[in-house]
């Protein structure tokens, strides 16, 4: 396969090469097209959940708010939060 790069997309790749972070245009590319590849799995994972979410509210399944529990929510999100990355900060350490 062949591409026509501009010569803004190959001074931009030129500068990455100079500097040492890729070795050729190929790793380069290689390097863009998996950002590219991860960045599209996670747009398709992200719209599945809006998907969900959209049904979520079609058939009636959610939770309405109000500023107190919203703040409560956030507490509990936060401390949750805390938790995990403490008991993950458990296991590295191990």
């Amino acid at each position: 396969m062949e591409i026509t790069l501009t010569p803004e997309q190959e001074a931009f790749i030129r500068t990455r090469i100079d500097s040492g972070r890729y070795k050729s245009t190929e790793d380069a590319v290689r390097a863009a097209l998996e950002v590219w590849a991860e960045f599209e799995r996670d747009r398709i994972e992200l719209m599945a959940l809006i998907d969900e979410g959209d049904a979520a509210l079609e058939s009636g399944d959610y939770t309405e708010y109000d500023d107190e529990g919203l703040k409560q929510l956030g507490e509990r999100i936060k401390r949750e939060g805390l938790e995990r990355l403490a008991k993950s900060s458990a296991v590295l350490a191990s």
